[in-house]
């Protein structure tokens, strides 16, 4: 069984830091890249950063670029989301994903239906 934990989350004010932990457990498996979603009440969950762990390209979402860093420990296989300056927008559930191959053109995958594996999530709110 594949589980993948995130940590991190919580309450903070508006123009806080946070830094998000994704780590996979269980069986060992491979992996492609990692990726971070959110999904907000009542909207659609959405993509935020991606990162392919072997060579570490990585990839943002608009609405993050510039605030947010994607980052990776490949011995530990663990991903980790920096968010720095954060906004009440911002307030969401975060999931973890993993893809687990790569496709031919070796691209970043920004599409939830792209990932294999997903997390829980964690909370993050931001209060203005």
């Amino acid at each position: 069984q594949v589980r993948l934990v995130e940590s991190g989350g919580g309450l903070v004010q508006t123009g806080d830091s946070l830094r998000l932990s994704c780590a996979p457990s269980g069986r060992a498996f491979n992996i492609y890249a990692m990726g971070w979603f959110r999904q907000a009440p009542g909207k659609e969950r959405e993509f935020t950063a991606a990162i392919a762990l072997l060579y570490g390209r990585t990839m943002y979402a608009d609405s993050v670029k510039d605030r947010f860093t994607i980052s990776r420990d490949v011995a530990k296989t663990t991903v980790y989301l920096q968010m720095n300056s954060l906004k009440p927008d911002d307030t969401a559930k975060y999931y973890c994903a993993v893809k687990t191959s790569a496709p031919r053109d070796y691209s970043l995958p920004g599409e939830s239906s792209e990932y294999d594996y997903w997390g829980q999530g964690t909370q993050v709110t931001v209060s203005s």
